[in-house]
């Protein structure tokens, strides 16, 4: 079940219709019952694997808890079973693959590998949720829940199951926790969220992804149109993940359940780091404070900087995907912070418009490495000059006039602006009602003829 599908619709006003209705405790079983129809709307079976993990932490955090002494056996146990299925159900034909080609490199017999497992949608972000729960409860920063509705909500909780925010249980469990009563302000603001998160994907993402399918696709695209199809997939995929990011967060805000922000306009990013402090931030922020600084951080000198934040960003793009091209795609971006990090030490200011148009160019020309994982394509095309250069013209306007909403948001999101129309009451709810309709009304002029699964589903 995808948040631009009818079922969605029907299955989200369901729950708002009656979760009104109930006390606190029928409001998580009902939340509860929708999570699971929600992800085991296509298979079943998926059921049974998010009630494992549910099963599992809740076990071992409570056994943390009650068995101090064993508490790094229960801790190393949820890890090791959960970063295990993550593992199985991730990279078991990559790792197979790649031992193919090492044997066919070094002239051994080669075998074709016909092994095909179903990666389970979502499985990178709810494990990786978990796993903040019971570390969190090992290391005193949260404790063990005794209600197992709320712990399997919290591992299911449907807005943000499958593609995050990657919430963390000191900040979630809470809300489930207390006691929620209807506001129609939030109300408002959770449906134009909705409006916007849906603009950005039925009509920019996915207008913009047909062009992005028809460049990659083509065997020979001459590095003028693929650097145009770069640009454009970078556009697509801030369109598409953000927009899901602002369904999820509006879907769970007419709730009353506040998720945390996923995207601060990262195109104004002055540096790379910036741009990861603005970017999948709860993702950056896990992997800072879970593999980061338990390797050694910043604390004990340059070389175990630099080795900590190569170890985190490979990590991070396998985390994105089983494939060279994301292993890549993380020693480029740890390499891009590290020369940031010598820069500013060097003390080159670089004025604010130059260093967010140098990061826009790095970070766009980076997504390359995202978007394609065949290598050798990357090589053959992308120094290759042979293109229709009006052709790459076109579709470079093209891909700027549909990145205008997003560019114009970020203007006026800026708190200077903002507090114009959210002023008084009268002035926010003028706004909030214009700014949903507007994005209905273009959602129905404007949208693809077809719609693609989210991008980080894959994930």
């Amino acid at each position: 079940m995808t948040f631009q599908s009818f079922e969605y619709a029907v299955l989200l006003l369901a729950v708002f219709a009656g979760y009104w209705f109930v006390p606190r405790r029928f409001q998580n079983l009902l939340l509860l019952v929708s999570s699971y129809v929600f992800y085991s709307y296509v298979d079943p079976k998926m059921a049974l694997l998010l009630g494992s993990y549910t099963a599992l932490n809740y076990i071992a955090a409570r056994r943390i808890e009650t068995d101090p002494n064993n508490a790094r056996k229960y801790l190393w146990l949820a890890i090791t079973a959960q970063l295990g299925a993550l593992a199985f159900f991730k990279y078991t034909g990559f790792f197979v693959e790649s031992i193919s080609e090492v044997l066919d490199t070094v002239g051994l017999a080669n075998f074709e590998s016909t092994l095909k497992i179903i990666l389970p949608v979502g499985i990178s972000f709810y494990t990786f949720q978990s796993l903040g729960y019971v570390i969190d409860v090992y290391t005193k920063r949260t404790f063990a829940r005794g209600s197992l509705i709320d712990t399997a909500l919290f591992v299911s909780f449907f807005p943000q199951l499958v593609a995050g925010p990657i919430e963390r249980a000191s900040v979630l469990l809470p809300q489930f926790e207390r006691r929620r009563r209807f506001d129609a302000d939030r109300t408002a603001s959770g449906i134009s969220l909705i409006a916007w998160g849906l603009f950005k994907k039925l009509v920019i993402a996915d207008n913009i992804g047909m062009i992005v399918d028809r460049i990659f696709s083509s065997a020979e695209p001459g590095g003028t149109l693929l650097w145009v199809g770069v640009l454009a997939f970078g556009v697509q995929i801030l369109a598409d993940f953000s927009g899901y990011t602002d369904i999820a967060r509006g879907s769970a805000r007419i709730l009353g359940i506040e998720l945390s922000v996923n995207f601060r306009h990262p195109w104004l990013a002055t540096s790379p780091a910036d741009f990861w402090r603005r970017w999948h931030i709860t993702l950056s922020s896990w992997l800072r404070d879970y593999v980061y600084i338990p390797l050694g951080g910043n604390r004990n000198g340059r070389y175990s900087l630099a080795t900590s934040l190569v170890i985190t960003f490979v990590l991070g793009g396998l985390w994105h995907g089983a494939a060279w091209n994301f292993v890549l795609w993380g020693l480029l971006h740890s390499s891009l912070i590290l020369i940031s990090r010598a820069a500013s030490q060097l003390k080159l200011n670089i004025p604010v418009i130059p260093a967010t148009l140098i990061t826009f160019i790095i970070i766009s020309a980076s997504w390359l490495l995202f978007r394609e994982g065949d290598v050798a394509y990357i090589v053959d095309n992308t120094l290759d000059s042979t293109a229709d250069l009006r052709f790459a013209l076109g579709i470079g306007i093209t891909t700027l006039i549909y990145s205008l909403p997003i560019w114009l948001h970020a203007i006026i999101d800026r708190p200077s602006i903002s507090s114009i129309w959210t002023r008084n009451d009268v002035s926010r709810t003028v706004a909030l009602t214009a700014f949903t309709l507007t994005s209905f009304l273009a959602i129905l002029l404007l949208r693809a003829d077809t719609s693609a699964e989210f991008i980080y589903f894959r994930f």
